[in-house]
């Protein structure tokens, strides 16, 4: 008697609980520094751990976020760029509590000092220049933000995650250099060139491929 056939069984990226399980732990390094600032685990300076804790967290979910398409792509799982919205999201949550940080426990809160050191100090400015370009990509990532700009203009708008990617690494680089220390940022700085030379690969590969399948062109059949 022959056996029934087995049912495949379901990745468990589909898996219901696969989004909620993320989400929480996305949460965990949050978790972590604000249990640490409580207790006070977070070294004799907490408020230069934050600062750069949270900075590390925006650099490495930036490379998760940046990592989906690859690795969808290259898997043939397309299911998996429904995370990829939640983990650009968490992004941008530690991108602004990094800038909370700075705002709060260097500068105090106070607007005009921190203005003035936005335009003296170029670290600074280049971090804050990311934040800004990354603000209008959390806004957006919507599905009513992308019908109302349409699929191209969309698609545009997102392109500046490759401005976001190589101005956050040059922010790190110019933080690192005072103490001379380049292994972390040479570690970011080859992840995200690999994710974005990926990107930019297989936008140049597919007008290619599209030629390739259309074949060559017979005679008589051009455009008049």
């Amino acid at each position: 008697m022959a056996r029934p056939a087995s049912r495949g069984r379901r990745p468990i990226w589909l898996h219901p609980t696969a989004k909620p399980v993320l989400f929480a732990l996305s949460l965990l390094p949050f978790a972590w520094l604000f249990h640490g600032a409580l207790t006070g685990q977070l070294g004799a300076n907490p408020a230069e751990h934050l600062i750069r804790a949270t900075g590390d967290w925006t650099l490495r979910f930036l490379c998760l976020t940046l990592a989906v398409t690859p690795v969808r792509t290259i898997t043939a799982q397309p299911a998996l760029a429904r995370f990829r919205r939640m983990l650009g999201l968490f992004t941008y949550f530690y991108v602004c509590l990094h800038l909370l940080g700075y705002a709060w426990f260097d500068m105090g809160l106070d607007m005009a000092d921190i203005a003035k050191d936005i335009a003296k100090r170029p670290f600074i400015l280049v971090g804050f220049s990311a934040f800004v370009l990354l603000t209008p990509l959390a806004a957006t990532s919507f599905n009513r933000a992308i019908r109302a700009l349409g699929a191209a203009r969309w698609q545009a708008l997102h392109r500046l995650v490759y401005a976001v990617a190589g101005l956050a690494v040059l922010h790190f680089f110019w933080m690192r250099a005072a103490k001379h220390n380049f292994a972390e940022v040479a570690l970011y700085a080859a992840i995200l060139g690999t994710l974005l030379g990926w990107r930019l690969w297989q936008q140049w590969r597919a007008p290619v491929l599209q030629r390739r399948a259309q074949g060559p062109v017979r005679p008589g059949r051009e455009a008049a």
